[in-house]
């Protein structure tokens, strides 16, 4: 599996949504990558409101955290 691009760039949640959609880009299943990409979408809808700046910061980290896990399994 390729390397993530850069996480360590990501600095706001725009930059995190296109991480975490270009990640889903390297799944190997079609069917995988449509379901992370639901997740992904659905996930920035939610949190789309939050404007603490702490708390998206946690919210990137968690998420960038969890693409790794799932890059790798």
């Amino acid at each position: 599996m390729a390397p993530l691009p850069k996480p360590e760039l990501v600095r706001s949640s725009l930059q995190l949504y296109r991480y975490l959609l270009r990640c889903c880009r390297q799944l190997p299943e079609e069917s995988i990558r449509q379901h992370y990409r639901h997740a992904v979408r659905q996930s920035f809808k939610v949190h789309a409101d939050e404007d603490d700046p702490e708390r998206i910061q946690q919210i990137i980290k968690r998420a960038i955290e969890d693409a790794e896990w799932v890059m790798n399994k």
